[in-house]
């Protein structure tokens, strides 16, 4: 049912985000483009104090994951400077800590950990996968379609906005969830709102990262980046006027993305059979196959050992911060948006020459920060 699921909320996020790329592509990405250092600084601070506020359990152990994964993150190259910095004489920290490594870390190698401390496991009986078996109930289906949507313009929302992505979207709609959910302690434990909501913003995330592409030729991601490289390479420059100038391929763009969305529901649902069968592999024969498989899928990424070892350190640490209740999800945010922070307020103070008060003096970065403000105000009070 779980897998069912997961495939139609994808399935949703997709056309959601298709449609956007349809009918407002220009306008939104205009709207983005529209957003200086100072926006992009406010709303993902937004973001963290989100994170480590609206995190289960204790905030200031919310706080702590997120000033974690912000540590972590600024470890590299400087931006400005061009200096090593938080490397420790290490050469595979010049680059910083590979996501890869870390996401395999958080959420592979601590999972793995976790079930092999909980006992010896066995073979998990497993029938036969039918189209009915995989149907969810009225309740379930009930339960399903305010976070399909909600996760939706989330992840189409944040997709737009560059260098955030589908792991961040995919975050905040869990993040959402928990919150508005009557029951939070549900989630963790088979909630379908805590599935149906990240996968529909993570395909939803990935789809509008192809708005400001196309429209204005800013990759929102490493893959937009390559593929901007491509057609750049065959003589055709995305921006303003692409959709004008080439209504063949950016039509031809959209209609691969019906096609391809249209797959998804051809290719996985009758599959999740097979899927399920796995679970009845000996656990002892799985879990190491599982390992094997991680660090390879790390390794590939850079051809890195060190980043091996990196994944394994972390699947370590979370194995740890787990037993003591810390949230792990926030530490991913604090990677991914504490370089991107940093990024953005030595550019705004930049050039407002060191005057902290244009954060305040501009209209929508003020908002955001006021909204910050209350997320704390909130925390304290609660």
């Amino acid at each position: 049912v779980a897998l069912f699921i997961t495939a139609i909320a994808s399935f949703i996020g997709s056309s959601v985000a298709i449609v956007m790329t349809m009918g407002f592509s220009v306008a939104i990405a205009e709207m983005a483009v529209n957003f200086s250092s100072y926006e992009y600084f406010a709303v993902m601070l937004m973001g963290l104090i989100a994170a480590s506020t609206l995190s289960s359990g204790s905030p200031i152990k919310g706080l702590a994951s997120v000033v974690l994964g912000v540590t972590i993150g600024i470890a590299g190259t400087d931006v400005t400077s061009g200096q090593y910095r938080f490397t420790f004489g290490f050469q595979g920290l010049s680059d910083g800590v590979n996501l890869v490594a870390i996401a395999m870390g958080l959420f592979g190698i601590s999972e793995l950990m976790s079930n092999v401390t909980r006992g010896p496991g066995g073979r998990m009986p497993v029938g036969k996968v039918t189209l009915r078996s995989m149907l969810p109930n009225r309740e379930e289906w009930r339960q399903m379609w305010a976070p399909a949507g909600r996760g939706s313009v989330i992840g189409a929302v944040i997709g737009v906005l560059p260098g955030a992505g589908p792991v961040l979207s995919s975050f905040m709609a869990y993040v959402v969830e928990k919150k508005v959910a009557k029951d939070p302690s549900r989630f963790g434990n088979g909630a379908i709102e805590g599935i149906t909501a990240p996968e529909a913003a993570n395909n939803a995330a990935t789809q509008a990262g192809f708005i400001p592409t196309l429209s204005l030729g800013i990759p929102g991601d490493a893959l937009m980046a390559l593929m901007l490289g491509a057609m750049l390479i065959h003589g055709i420059v995305p921006g303003p006027t692409f959709i004008t100038h080439h209504p063949d391929m950016f039509w031809g763009l959209v209609m691969s993305f019906w096609i391809g969305n249209i797959m998804l529901l051809v290719l996985n649902i009758p599959l999740n059979g097979v899927w399920v069968r796995m679970l009845a592999i000996p656990y002892h024969i799985l879990y190491p196959a599982i390992l094997v498989l991680i660090c390879i899928g790390v390794f590939s990424v850079r051809g890195s050992g060190f980043d091996v070892i990196v994944a394994l350190g972390f699947g370590l640490l979370v194995f740890v911060m787990n037993r003591l209740r810390y949230p792990t999800a926030p530490v991913l945010l604090g990677f991914i948006l504490g370089p991107l922070i940093e990024e953005h307020f030595k550019r705004a103070l930049l050039v407002s020459r060191g005057d902290m008060m244009i954060f305040i003096e501009r209209p929508i970065s003020a908002s955001l920060l006021c909204v910050s403000l209350a997320l704390l105000l909130l925390s304290v009070w609660q």
